[in-house]
């Protein structure tokens, strides 16, 4: 059981589990990543690092994963088919599990065209799925072309993103049967806004036995300002946010007139919003444990889990 991450080790026994996302800056300056990561390190189980996220380049998943494990944090690398063919993605994994790094978040990533390098090729050589599946071989001792590693093969604790909200929803809990046939071990939701879709998603989802095979966690994202709110509800696909979640923000900036104040309320709703939603993931069966986006909002990461009760000494088990 040593060789399992920490991650692995708190969702398997039953814990709850708060993971927290880091996003790498644009250039190699460590120093507010680190500060964030020691920031959020007390209060979460292990820690996102996005891969070129929003296909905006960045520093690499990988380095900062190695980065926190040198922390003694737990790394969860996200890695998308966009940038990388077969045989750099399963380098790239074995170079990091060499540091440690056992937590891996398969992903597609987002298209080119919406970065900052839009006349950039893509890759895809992988879909998401096809990756899961090259994970789990790795995990096994071999690599995509059936070929054995010279060496012990790493430990991965393999997972995946589901979107319990994009169209045709009847599918989602498809998808994600086909992503748990595929080998992911755990999975992380996009933003819960939308509770009454989640909840049936997850009926659903319990109907088909899956939560008994799969650690699922509800993706929660802090909504900054009444800007990001309208933003993600009218421009971000596969995003579903209520327009009474906008309306609450709004009628919190009302109460006062002074600009800054009502920023500050704002800020104050979205934070009773978030553990609102924390809690209402923590009561629904088969949930079993939250992930945390604050998207270059790390530093609120600690009040929210404080203010839903999630602030106690966490599990810490070394690898």
């Amino acid at each position: 059981m040593s060789v399992q991450s920490n991650l692995e080790r708190v969702l398997n026994e039953g814990t709850f589990a708060v993971t927290g996302e880091l996003g790498p800056k644009r250039g190699v300056d460590t120093v507010h990543l680190r500060e964030m990561a020691q920031l959020i390190k007390p209060y979460c189980d292990a820690f996102n690092i996005t891969d070129n996220q929003t296909a905006v380049v960045r520093m690499s998943s990988i380095a900062t994963g190695i980065m926190l494990k040198q922390m003694e944090m737990d790394p969860v690398i996200q890695i998308v088919t966009r940038d990388r063919n077969r045989l750099a993605i399963q380098a790239d994994v074995l170079g990091a599990a060499a540091f440690g790094v056992m937590n891996v978040l398969a992903l597609s990533g987002d298209h080119q065209t919406m970065g900052n390098h839009p006349g950039a090729k893509n890759v895809y050589d992988l879909d998401s799925m096809q990756l899961i599946q090259c994970l789990v071989g790795l995990r096994e001792g071999r690599f995509m072309n059936g070929e054995e590693l010279e060496t012990d093969p790493p430990h991965l604790f393999v997972g995946a993103a589901i979107n319990p909200f994009g169209h045709p929803m009847e599918f989602r809990v498809t998808r994600l049967a086909k992503k748990i046939k595929a080998g992911a071990q755990f999975v992380q939701s996009q933003p819960v806004y939308a509770m009454d879709i989640f909840k049936k998603y997850m009926e659903d989802v319990r109907n088909r036995g899956l939560h008994e095979k799969c650690h699922i966690m509800a993706g929660i994202i802090p909504i900054k300002s009444i800007g990001m709110a309208k933003y993600m509800r009218d421009k971000v696909a596969g995003v579903i946010v209520p327009n009474e979640k906008v309306e609450r923000l709004q009628k919190a900036a009302d109460t006062v007139s002074d600009k800054k104040e009502r920023i500050i309320k704002v800020r104050e709703e979205a934070v009773n919003m978030a553990v609102e939603e924390i809690h209402q993931c923590m009561e629904i069966p088969g949930v079993h444990g939250v992930h945390i986006m604050a998207v270059a909002w790390e530093e609120i990461i600690p009040e929210v889990l404080k203010k839903a009760g999630l602030d106690k000494e966490r599990p810490k088990y070394k690898s």
